[in-house]
This record gives structure tokens, sequence and C-alpha cells, in this order.
């Protein structure tokens, strides 16, 4: 099957996320489906920084931007091309590996990696969460050690699981979209190509694999139920 052949309006970018609550809306609004960002997050940082008013963001060296009102603990790594937005807090030992943009009043907890993302306003990955090549919508939550499996292990391109068809993304590196108001459990496994809709739940201890319904609660594999 060739990509987008058939249409998923349950994963478009505008059933995902209410418009605006990132500073990344721009890039997000030009697409079908919020994946598609995806490869665009280095760019798009690379165009917007610059433009960013300096008496609002510091620029530490080149390729990095952080407001005046964030929190960054001396010892996290913050490495290029990078925005960190107003409020943010970035705790003790975070690793920002780069092309990060990391929403207004977000938290980037103890030892947390951020590779390739986008974090809305407000999102708390906040203890021992892997993001990477991932978008969390506003307000969405990792639980501890909670983690974005972005590669499949036969290395093969990424699809999306949804009801029994898959949707192809042409892209190796992807992990997981959450929308608006996602809480993840602790110690769960979004791997590759995970989608969940807003305001889902997924139980601790989960290995999730295609698409979460809006409203819904992922207790396992086969057993999704709306919530009541």
């Amino acid at each position: 099957m060739g990509k987008y052949e058939y249409k998923v309006p349950q994963l478009y970018t505008s059933a995902l996320f209410e418009e605006g609550n990132s500073i990344a809306w721009p890039l997000l609004s030009q697409t079908e489906y919020p994946w598609e960002a995806i490869p665009g997050i280095k760019d798009f940082i690379k165009s917007i920084g610059p433009t960013l008013p300096s008496d609002e963001y510091d620029s530490p060296r080149p390729g990095v931007w952080i407001h005046k009102t964030a929190s960054v603990a001396p010892s996290a790594f913050i490495g290029d091309d990078v925005i960190i937005c107003e409020g943010a807090e970035i705790r003790h030992c975070a690793f920002i590996r780069g092309s990060a943009i990391v929403g207004k009043n977000a938290v980037v907890g103890n030892s947390t990696e951020l590779k390739n993302v986008i974090l809305f306003d407000c999102v708390q990955a906040p203890h021992y969460n892997y993001v990477g090549d991932s978008i969390l919508g506003y307000k969405a939550h990792m639980g501890a050690g909670s983690i974005t499996s972005n590669v499949k292990s036969d290395k093969t391109l990424v699809s999306i699981n949804f009801n029994g068809e898959k949707l192809p993304t042409g892209m190796k590196k992807f992990g997981a979209i959450l929308g608006d108001n996602v809480e993840v459990g602790c110690g769960t496994v979004l791997n590759p190509g995970s989608v969940a809709g807003k305001g889902a739940s997924i139980y601790p201890l989960s290995s999730v694999r295609g698409f979460v319904p809006a409203g819904c609660i992922y207790k396992r594999q086969g057993e999704v139920v709306e919530r009541l």
C-alpha cells in the first residue's frame, strides 16, 4: 500500500491537538498528520530561533534559546538546536540532545532524555523518561520510567496500526504522538508509531502499539475501554 492511500481523520493533527499551545504550532498547522512535522523540527528551530525577542530569551550559544523565566539545573545538558520556553523547568541531569522544543511551563525531569521532539505547553516528562522523534500534546504526562521507542527492532519503516490496517509513515525513526491531556502510566513503553488521542489514559507497565482512541483507557493489548 502506498503512503496515505486512505484517510484517517482520528489521526489528523487537528483531531489530536487544540490550535496553539505550542511555539511550534506554525509547523504543525501545515501538516495533515502530526508525524509529518517530525523531520522538520530542526530546521523550524533554526528558522524561528533568531526571531525570538532578545529581551525575553537568552542565547547562551548559537542555536540555543532559553527563556529568561525558565529554570535550568546546572547539571542539565542542552545540545544543539533547542528552544526552552517561558516558565519551563529543566531538572537535574536532564539530557536534551538536540532538536527539541520545550513548551511553556513544561517539565523535563531528572535523567530524562529528549531528542528531536516537540513538547507542547505544560507537558510533564518528570522522571527517567526517554522521548525521541515524538510529539507530546498540551498537558500530556509521562509517568516515571515511561519511554517512547523510536526505531523498530528490524529497522524497517514505521507504520501505524489502526483498526487492523497499517498506515505507512515512510519514517525509520518515529516514536509516539500523544494528544492533549494524555496520561501515560509508569514504566510504559510506547512502541514505534504509537498514537494516543486526546484525553486517553494508559495503564502502568503497558506495551502500547498502534492507536488509542480519544477519551479511552488502555488497560492491555486488546483491552481498550471508553472512560465512564
